[in-house]
Parts: C-alpha cells; sequence; structure tokens
C-alpha cells in the first residue's frame, strides 16, 4: 500500500483495515447550536443527507447555519472499521471518511441547495485531500439516501464537472455512493466550532470559516 505522510494512499479493505468495536461512542442528546436532537430517530417529512468535504468541523458549521437544517453530526462513514476513534481514522487505517449528517426540512431547503452548498464550499478536484489536509479522511463525498438523492447527486457531479472543464480546472474526484453506515465521531468534534470559535475549519484548505 503506497504511503503519503505517513498515511495510506488508499483506503484498505475490510481484511486490512483495523477491527474497531462494538460500542459506539457516547454523545450529547441535544445539537449544542440547534437544540434539536443528535441522535433521532428522525421521522417524515424529515430527511437526511451525507457528504465529506475535508475537514468535518468546518463542513458541519457550513450547514448547520442553512436555514431549513433541523439537526447535523459528525462522524466516519465509508470505511470499514466499525465505531472508529478519531486518532484511528486519521490512521488511515479504517478507511472511513470524516462526514456530516445532515437533517433538514424539505419543504424549507431542497436536496439541489444542499447540493450547491457542498460543491461551492470546497475544492472536489483533489483526490485523498483538501487544501493542508492529507489523508484519505479527506476525500471528497456524497453519500446518498434513496434513488432520487442518488440520481440527483450524479446530476449534479456532471453540471459542475461540465463548468470545470470549461473553466480549464481538474476533473472532480468526489466518491458518489449510497450512505453506508454512518458512526457519531468523539462528542468534543460535535459542533467544533460553535464550541471553539476560532478553532481551525479548513474548508478549501484555506483554515477560515464560511460564511463567518
Amino acid at each position: 500500500m503506497s504511503l503519503f505522510g505517513g498515511k495510506p494512499k488508499i483506503t484498505p479493505d475490510a481484511a486490512h483495515a483495523l477491527p474497531g468495536r462494538a460500542e459506539s461512542m457516547p454523545v450529547a442528546k441535544k445539537h449544542y447550536v440547534l437544540d434539536a436532537s443528535l441522535e433521532g430517530p428522525f421521522e417524515q417529512p424529515l430527511q437526511m443527507a451525507m457528504f465529506g468535504m475535508g475537514c468535518f468541523w468546518g463542513a458541519e458549521k457550513r450547514f448547520w447555519q442553512l436555514p431549513g437544517v433541523v439537526s447535523t453530526a459528525v462522524g466516519y462513514a465509508a470505511g470499514s472499521t466499525p465505531n472508529p476513534s478519531y486518532q484511528e481514522v486519521c490512521s488511515g487505517m479504517t478507511g472511513h471518511n470524516e462526514v456530516v449528517r445532515v437533517v433538514f426540512d424539505p419543504a424549507r431547503i431542497s436536496y439541489e441547495d444542499l447540493l450547491r452548498s457542498f460543491w461551492e464550499g470546497h475544492n472536489p478536484t483533489q483526490g485523498m485531500r483538501q487544501g493542508n489536509d492529507v489523508g484519505t479522511q479527506y476525500r471528497s463525498g456524497v453519500y446518498t439516501y434513496g434513488d432520487e438523492q442518488q440520481v440527483q447527486a450524479k446530476a449534479s457531479l456532471d453540471a459542475y464537472q461540465s463548468a470545470l472543464k470549461s473553466a480549464g480546472q481538474p476533473a472532480i474526484t468526489t466518491e458518489v455512493k449510497a450512505a453506508p453506515t454512518f458512526y457519531f465521531a468523539e462528542d468534543y468534534h460535535q459542533q467544533y466550532l460553535a464550541k471553539n470559535p476560532g478553532g481551525y475549519c479548513g474548508l478549501g484548505g484555506t483554515g477560515v470559516c464560511y460564511p463567518q
């Protein structure tokens, strides 16, 4: 397996991933900013979306600020290790991506609007990194709930790829997959930038969080 910066350059398969654990990470019952349930259950008409766009601290803040978003949580997904720790994910040996799970009211904000915020909130052309954040857990990803989201996500990717190509920009490296199991990150990561207003954001690799 190729390494860069001491980390795998590709995600390990299940046979080579860390074993993890059966116990899930304990998290607060309520969202620190929105005062909504963090874990759910979330009933209709609420829907879920999941995105990976680099460091999950800034990604989560971007989404919780959108009108119509009811709750957000950060975690790990698209790998093999059950209930990994942050240190394990950072090793590159879980296969997981840092993701934000978004719970939204489709009567107030559309999935298309969430996709627009996703594409415009990071650089989707950088492969296994986002700016100065290097590693497989910083890859760009859209993880879809249901066929309709899958169709919309792929159409959105095609549209942005066409625009980037016309502008002479590199190809998009974003993975689009059916939503895998979401494993909550440790509680201190949840709504991190609300608890630590001066903390590192990482969107676009700039360290500056948008919107302020």
